[in-house]
This record gives structure tokens, C-alpha cells and sequence, in this order.
């Protein structure tokens, strides 16, 4: 390629990152990596440390499914406990009208015919009435093809990246239900679970849906200052704030079948995997924002550009604090419900135990977010490169030269 004068209004390709830039970031990130794979393997439980399973089924008792035929509902009540329903299931290979035992837990409006039903055989339960107990409704089929329309869709619009995002996904809960869930259940140091937890995911979920590249390393790394942020947070909140995890059904039955786990150590690594999915997108959206605009004004000095992607970087920060907070209400709607219906002051409301436990997660993520945008900003506009540089690797175009060969010398210079 030819060397010739540069003129000042020449059109510019954006800078590109030097070369020991990129060998220095491969080397943080590849320490980065084996030091969570090894982290990983020795918090990894040893043979025999992980208990067996429970079993779920007493012996001799077994699931069955069915579907209503009918429903006879008693008149003074319309409770589930109140009405006799035939449910069709299969014996020995013939379908076969059977009475089951509902529960008062569900109400005779939910139930239709045609619903298919879980139900489990109890055979003592034959001497009082039938062995046929309700216990659930049958969603796999629905979910199933809730889940296959999610995908298509998400293939269809966002082609071979959509279909990268699902295999993250997919590799990401393989990391929470074969390392952390059975390093938490025999008690393993839960700091050290949440953040080699966080190391693996956010590594399989960002670069298998990015790619590899200067500018998903820089919302990476802007992920992991914020995510060190929150499990700062969120180890000085839970005892600061005395939240006992004991008050919920699930941790009381945890202690019950797995009496080595941290209940406090589950709440963090709880409030960690929260924290991280919403820092990753607001990480992931403002590095492409400083490489965008650095492409758009490559001659731009760092500190304008900084300011510039700052004010997309606000906007997000205040939409997503507040969206964050919605979902932490939704999920708490009806406890807050049953709050709002006796006489508390708003004061009380927000430290009862469960909408605490939803206040905290909620202001420990806003605040790792909030700090991890204009961090992750920064580390882009220094990796972006600087007017210099462009002026260094950009087309050098002669006055006078004819559109044509501005436009060779361009390509010229993004081969």
C-alpha cells in the first residue's frame, strides 16, 4: 500500500487495537480462565462427600398420569375436597376410569375435563378410599413448545448469534447444576463458589454469543468489576442486615436432606447469579456503544469520547435500575399483597424479612451496574485506541485523489 500525505477532512476507518494489547488481554483472560478451571476442580466434591439422593417415592408407591372424564361437584361447596372426579389412566395396557383424592389446596374452577393430571399411587390409601391422589398438573407439553417457539425465534431474528446465545445458555446451566449446586451442598466456601461460578458462566454465555474479540473482553471485564461489586455487597448485607435464610420453606427443607449447606452462602451465590445476567447486558451493550461511535468519529480525542458514550451509558443505567426493581417486585407481589392488607407503615414494610431479602438483591445489583458502566467505558476507550492512532493505521489519502481510489485505499486498509 502507498504512503502519502493525509488531509484532515479524509474519511477514517476506526482505530485497531495494537497487537501487545491483544496479547497482553489473551493472557489475562486465558490466567483468568484457569484459575476459575482450577478453582473449579478443587472445590469440585470429593467421591463420597455428595450424599445420594433422596428418594422421592416411598416404596411401592409410583406416579401415574391421567386425564378428567368428569366431575361431579357437591353443592354447598365448591372445593376441590368437595368433588368427585374420574380420572382415565392406563392398567395394564387398557384405560381405565379411576376416583382420585384431590386436595383442598386447588380449587373445583381450576379443574376441567380434559386436563391431564400427575397423580401418585399410594396403595395403603385403597382401605380408606381410592390409591389415586392428586398432585400436580402435567406442563411438559406445554412448556416443551413454549421452549421450541423461544428458540425459533430467537434463531429466526438473531440467526447463527441467537443459536450461540442458546448454547451459552445451555453450558452455563450445565456449570450451575454439575459444580456449584453440589459444591454449596457440602458446604463448600460460598465466596469462593460464587465467584468461580460467575468466572465459567459469564466466560461460556459472553464469548459463545460475542465471539472473541478486544470488544467482548472489554464488557467482560467490565462484568467482572461489577459482579466482584455485588458479592462485595451482598457479603456485608446478609449479615448487616440479618437476614435469616432459616424463615423460608425451601432453606428449612435444605437443612433437613443437606444439614452441611450455607444457607447465608446460598443467598449470596443467589444474589450474585441475579446481579450477573443484568451486568453482562449492560456491559456487552456500552462497549459496542464506544466502539460504534469511535467508528463513526475515529478522530474523536478519548476524553470527548468517554463523555459521549457516558450519556448512552446513563440512559441505560436508569432504565435498567428501575427494571431491575420490577422484576424484584414482581416476584414478591404476593407477599407484598399480604403486607399491604393489615396495618403497616411503609417503614415496616420494607424491612420485614422477605421484602428485605428482595431489597437488598435489587440495590446490590443496581449498584454493581451502576459502577460497572462507566469502568467497563473507560477500558473501551482505552482499548478503542486514540486519533493517533488512526492516523498511524488509517488509509493516508492525497488531495486531489479521485473517489475511486479513496474508496481503494479504504479497503486496502480494512484487508
Amino acid at each position: 500500500m502507498r504512503t502519502v500525505a493525509s488531509h484532515p477532512d479524509s474519511p477514517r476507518p476506526p482505530a485497531s487495537v495494537a497487537r501487545v494489547t491483544r496479547i497482553v488481554l489473551a493472557a489475562l483472560m486465558g490466567l483468568i480462565f484457569a484459575l476459575s478451571v482450577g478453582a473449579a476442580i478443587v472445590l469440585w466434591p470429593k467421591t463420597g462427600e455428595l450424599r445420594e439422593p433422596v428418594p422421592l417415592l416411598a416404596e411401592g408407591t409410583h406416579f401415574a398420569y391421567g386425564v378428567v372424564t368428569s366431575i361431579a361437584e357437591a353443592a354447598e361447596q365448591r372445593s376441590i375436597a368437595a368433588v368427585d372426579m374420574e380420572v382415565r389412566v392406563r392398567l395394564d395396557g387398557e384405560d381405565t376410569s379411576v376416583p382420585i383424592q384431590p386436595i383442598p389446596e386447588v380449587s373445583a374452577e381450576e379443574m376441567s375435563v380434559g386436563d391431564r393430571l400427575k397423580l401418585l399411587f399410594i396403595p395403603k390409601a385403597a382401605e380408606t378410599g381410592s390409591p389415586y391422589v392428586f398432585v400436580d398438573f402435567q406442563r411438559g407439553t406445554p412448556l416443551a413448545l413454549l421452549v421450541a417457539v423461544f428458540a425459533v425465534v430467537v434463531v429466526a431474528v438473531a440467526r447463527w448469534k441467537g443459536l450461540a446465545a442458546l448454547a451459552g445458555l445451555g453450558a452455563a446451566l450445565a456449570i450451575l447444576w454439575w459444580f456449584a449446586l453440589p459444591a454449596l451442598a457440602v458446604g463448600r466456601n460460598s465466596v469462593a463458589v460464587a465467584l468461580v461460578t460467575a468466572g465459567l458462566v459469564l466466560f461460556a454465555v459472553v464469548y459463545a454469543t460475542h465471539g472473541v474479540s478486544v470488544r467482548t473482553t472489554t464488557a467482560l471485564l467490565g462484568t467482572y468489576v461489577g459482579a466482584g461489586i455485588v458479592l462485595g455487597l451482598a457479603a456485608w448485607m446478609i449479615p448487616a442486615t440479618r437476614l435469616t435464610p432459616r424463615t423460608h420453606e425451601n432453606m428449612n427443607e435444605l437443612m433437613a436432606y443437606l444439614p452441611a449447606v450455607d444457607l447465608r452462602g446460598v443467598l449470596l451465590c443467589g444474589m450474585m447469579l441475579a446481579g450477573i445476567g443484568v451486568l453482562n447486558d449492560v456491559t456487552i451493550t456500552q462497549a459496542s456503544a464506544v466502539w460504534e461511535l469511535r467508528g463513526a468519529a475515529p478522530e474523536l480525542p478519548r476524553r470527548a469520547l468517554f463523555t459521549r458514550a457516558m450519556r448512552i451509558g446513563r440512559d441505560h443505567i436508569a432504565s435498567t435500575v428501575y427494571t431491575i426493581a420490577f422484576a424484584y417486585m414482581g416476584t414478591a407481589l404476593a407477599t407484598l399483597l399480604l403486607v399491604r392488607a393489615f396495618d403497616h407503615s411503609f417503614a415496616d414494610l420494607v424491612t420485614f424479612e422477605e421484602i428485605a431479602d428482595e431489597l437488598v438483591r435489587t440495590l446490590v445489583a443496581s449498584t454493581g451496574l451502576v459502577i460497572a458502566i462507566p469502568l467497563t467505558t473507560a477500558i473501551g476507550v482505552w482499548l478503542a485506541g486514540t486519533p493517533s492512532a488512526v492516523d498511524d493505521a488509517g488509509p493516508h489519502v492525497q488531495e486531489g485523489d479521485s473517489p475511486c481510489e479513496v474508496r481503494g485505499l479504504e479497503a486496502e486498509s480494512r484487508e
